[in-house]
C-alpha cells in the first residue's frame, strides 16, 4: 500500500478548513492530519506531526504566511508549502517562491486545483493555478523589453538573445514561432534552447518561469 501524503491545513477561516478537509479526505492516498487557525505555532505543529504538504493561507493572524515562510527558511523546511491567497499579485508570488514555497493557489481556484497542486508538489514540482500562471505570463509579455541580466549570478552568463528566448519559451511559443518572432532559424532557436536549459539546469518551462521570478528578470 502506498504511503499516504500527510497534509496540514492552515487558514484563519474554520469553514474553509472544513471544506478542504472534506474534499481532500475523499482522495485516495491523501490524509489531512492537522489544521491551524494561527501561524504562531505552525513550525512546531508540522514538525511534530511529520507533515508532507502544508497548505498555508498567506493572511494568517498573528504570524502571516510570509513570516511563517521566513521562519521555515531560517530553521529548515520541515515540509513542502503551497500558498493559498486571495491575491494573484506577481510581486507576492515572487516573494513566496523566493522564500521556498513550492506552489501558489488563489482562493478562487483552490477547490478546483488543490488536488492537482498537492500531487505535483509532492512529486517535487512547482505548481501555479491557471489564474496566477496567466498573470505571470501577462507580466512577462508586458515587461519583456525591460528584462535585464545585470542582477544575475555571473555563472549563468545569459546573453540578451537568450533572455529573449527564455521569455518566449515561458509564453509557450513554439520553435517556429520563436524563429519568426526573432528572425532566426529554427535550428538556431533549438541551439539556444539547449544552451539555456544547460546553463540554468532547468527541466521544463515552469522552471524557467521560477528562475525569472527568483532572479528579478521579471519586473512587476
Amino acid at each position: 500500500m502506498e504511503t499516504p501524503i500527510r497534509i496540514h491545513l492552515a487558514d484563519d477561516h474554520q469553514v474553509l478548513i472544513n471544506g478542504m478537509r472534506t474534499l481532500l479526505n475523499t482522495i485516495e492516498n491523501f490524509q489531512v492530519i492537522g489544521s491551524s487557525l494561527k501561524g504562531t505555532t505552525l513550525y512546531e505543529e508540522v514538525t511534530n506531526n511529520s507533515t508532507d504538504i502544508l497548505v498555508l493561507d498567506i493572511s494568517m493572524p498573528e504570524k502571516d504566511g510570509i513570516e511563517v515562510l521566513k521562519e521555515f527558511a531560517k530553521k529548515g523546511y520541515p515540509c513542502k508549502v503551497i500558498i493559498l491567497s486571495a491575491y494573484d499579485d506577481v510581486k507576492i508570488v515572487q516573494e513566496v517562491m523566493k522564500l521556498g514555497a513550492s506552489g501558489y493557489l488563489t482562493k478562487q481556484c483552490a477547490c478546483e486545483n488543490i488536488v492537482e497542486a498537492i500531487q505535483a508538489v509532492n512529486k517535487g514540482e512547482e505548481y501555479f493555478c491557471n489564474q496566477v500562471r496567466e498573470k505571470i505570463f501577462s507580466t512577462v509579455t508586458k515587461n519583456h523589453s525591460k528584462l535585464s541580466k545585470s542582477k544575475l549570478d555571473p555563472e549563468y552568463q545569459l546573453t540578451e538573445r537568450e533572455i529573449e528566448i527564455i521569455t518566449l519559451i515561458a509564453l509557450e511559443y513554439s520553435g517556429k514561432e520563436i524563429s519568426d518572432q526573432l528572425f532566426i532559424s529554427t535550428n538556431t532557436v533549438e541551439t539556444h534552447r539547449k544552451n539555456i536549459m544547460k546553463k540554468l539546469k532547468a527541466k521544463n518551462m515552469i522552471s524557467l518561469v521560477k528562475f525569472a521570478l527568483k532572479n528579478n528578470l521579471i519586473k512587476p
